[in-house]
């Protein structure tokens, strides 16, 4: 990371921002968090346009968006019944505040026409565009592609404009709650070299042409929001990459063939076809078997597969849980996968914090034979391919579920890793799956470090106690530098461990840390 290569005091000033920052993200969804960084800049455009600041009309640009808002939220009603589907409220919004961020607030009847087809083709690709529940396209993008060729009127990308650049910036915060860095680098990287190769080519002003590119174009809101849709982007980070390359490349204005030129919406459609062809296409209705507690605040869940499913140790899913009553974290959530893939059911571990969010006390109450929806199968957290490479893996609580899956992987095929484990909690009743990891101890000597860091800690325990630092590490671990690190946990204890291993030398690129939004 950048940071890292600042000078330590400037690490030290930056580390507690960053801190509060990802405190904050970690208490909000990705879903709520989009939300509320279109309507700031929708609130922002408008306010903007009143004072004179912004060339845009307030008025129309409030209607116009009122009107999307309504036209996506009918369109949506309608598809959901006919489809008999839980309606994502959401999605829908976000949906529509992109459309008004894109395309020009309506001054006339056409306008208005235009602003309708795009709000109902938006809304209908996510049900008719679709693979075993999943939309295979950006339905924003897609409207505005087709009403392009269909009626001839065009996404005008007024949001990429002088005024609005401090606030569309702020859009780093939804690239850091998703983890999607790479995805948005390579994207610009290819799409400024682009730009600034054709600039050269044609003997124009590069410091001018590239500024023009990032201070007014649509570049950044679209690397932001538009890019990282998680629906439509590809499941690996090495993917990702590949991914924000092409549509980099496509984004460019100079790209073209013949008299055909790409548009930020037509470059962003072929990328999905791409994301489309490499990702997982499986989405589960998985009824629940039993649930079983295994800690005072910590459940499992066990699943039943609709169909075959396959996936790799240490990978999560999207959860979609419909109920009544959605408070403002919605009905999704990030989990991963507790159970290995030689596992007949699915395993969900969750823990539950008081108060619960709608999702989870709904969770909670579900009894035998209740449905879940999960699809979108993702993450990198899993095994190295190298059967030979030393492992440590440091979880904290229920981050131990990653984990658990690639242990209990390892007992079932045989499939036997260098790996020593450490496993933090506050009190002894909060270990979980201690079955599995001491089946594995007997069985190939795996080695797992209990530790609690609670104040309580009982005479007889026999673990260790306080929190994993440099020197529990160095004492349970000799040969820790020959290993790669895999962290889970709560993002502040993510962060606390990775910043104790670089300080200790480990290398960045032998310290893994998961993707597990799944605690809020």
């Amino acid at each position: 990371m950048a940071w890292q290569l600042l000078p330590p005091v400037f690490q030290g000033m930056l580390f507690p921002i960053l801190d509060f920052v990802d405190g904050f993200l970690n208490r909000i969804t990705m879903y709520k968090l989009v939300l509320y960084y279109l309507i700031l800049l929708l609130l922002a455009a408008a306010v903007m346009g009143f004072l004179g600041i912004f060339s845009i009309n307030p008025v129309y640009l409030t209607v116009s968006t009122l009107f999307l808002l309504g036209v996506c939220y009918v369109t949506n009603v309608v598809f959901a019944t006919v489809f008999r589907v839980q309606a994502n409220v959401e999605s829908v919004h976000i949906t529509a505040l992109i459309l008004a961020l894109i395309v020009t607030p309506a001054a006339n009847f056409a306008g208005f026409g235009f602003l309708f087809w795009a709000g109902v083709l938006a809304i209908a690709s996510k049900y008719i565009v679709a693979w075993r529940g999943k939309h295979l396209f950006n339905p924003a993008a897609l409207s505005v592609v087709i009403t392009s060729f269909a009626l001839g009127q065009s996404a005008s990308w007024w949001v990429g404009t002088m005024p609005m650049l401090p606030f569309v910036l702020s859009g780093i915060l939804i690239v850091r709650k998703i983890r999607r860095f790479d995805l948005v680098f390579y994207f610009l990287l290819v799409s400024i070299s682009t730009i600034g190769a054709s600039i050269i080519v044609k003997g124009g002003d590069l410091s001018g042409g590239l500024g023009s590119a990032l201070l007014y174009s649509p570049i950044l809101f679209f690397a932001f929001v538009m890019l990282t849709e998680p629906m439509t982007t590809p499941p690996t980070k090495k993917l990702q990459s590949i991914y924000g390359a092409l549509v980099g490349f496509l984004f460019a204005p100079q790209v073209h063939l013949g008299n055909f030129y790409t548009t930020p919406e037509i470059a962003l459609i072929a990328g999905n076809v791409f994301s489309y062809i490499v990702s997982p296409k499986d989405r589960l209705v998985l009824k629940l078997k039993e649930k079983l507690k295994r800690a005072e605040d910590i459940w499992d869940f066990v699943l039943k597969k609709d169909k075959k499913f396959h996936f790799l140790p240490g990978q999560y899913l999207e959860w979609t849980l419909g109920h009544e009553n959605v408070d403002s974290r919605g009905n999704r959530r990030y989990f991963t996968i507790a159970s290995s893939p030689t596992e007949q059911d699915i395993l969900l571990g969750v823990k539950f914090y008081s108060p619960p969010s709608s999702f989870k006390k709904s969770l909670l109450e579900l009894s035998g034979g209740s449905e879940i929806v999960a699809s979108q199968l993702a993450g990198d957290f899993t095994m190295p391919k190298d059967k030979d490479a030393k492992l440590v893996f440091m979880a904290g609580g229920i981050g131990i579920t990653p984990f658990r899956s690639m242990v209990k992987y390892m007992l079932d095929t045989g499939d036997v890793r260098d790996a020593v484990v450490f496993f933090s909690n506050r009190e002894a009743g909060d270990i979980v799956y201690r079955d599995v990891f001491d089946e594995a101890g007997r069985k190939f000597d795996l080695k797992t470090i209990y530790t609690l860091t609670g104040s309580g800690v009982p005479d007889n325990w026999w673990g260790r106690r306080g929190y994993i630092d440099s020197k529990m590490i160095i004492e349970e671990v000799p040969d820790w530098r020959q290993r790669i690190f895999y962290i889970s946990g709560s993002h502040k204890m993510v962060s606390t461990f990775e910043k104790t291993l670089l300080s200790m030398g480990v290398l960045k690129k032998n310290i893994k840390t998961d993707y597990f939004p799944g605690f809020a």
